[in-house]
């Protein structure tokens, strides 16, 4: 089952006590610095729960694989996101506890 952004602004309104449309501002306030931090090419940390990043990829020819005809892809930007020990740790965790069930 998918979580959407819905479904987190409900979470935080429930847990923290507040509004879900105070709820909603915060988390689209996060998600917008995230973006606008990226885009200024700044790195952001979250102790416990990873890193975001951009990494530079060079202009290159790729093959559409229907047709076999090569294409020019640019030069571009793309943000990655590095998720923490702990992170790692507890989605084996839970996903480990599922499968062996």
């Amino acid at each position: 089952m998918n979580i959407t952004k819905a479904d987190i602004v409900d979470r935080i309104s429930a847990n923290v006590g507040i509004s879900k449309v105070e709820a909603k501002t915060v988390l689209e306030e996060v998600l917008a610095s995230v973006i606008d931090s990226l885009a200024e090419g700044r790195k952001i940390e979250l102790r416990g729960f990873g890193v975001f990043n951009t990494k530079y990829r060079s202009a290159r020819t790729a093959r559409n694989p229907k047709t076999g005809e090569s294409i020019q892809l640019g030069e571009k930007y793309v943000p990655t996101f590095k998720p923490s020990l702990d992170f790692v740790a507890k989605v084996n965790e839970k996903l480990g506890n599922k499968k062996n069930k």
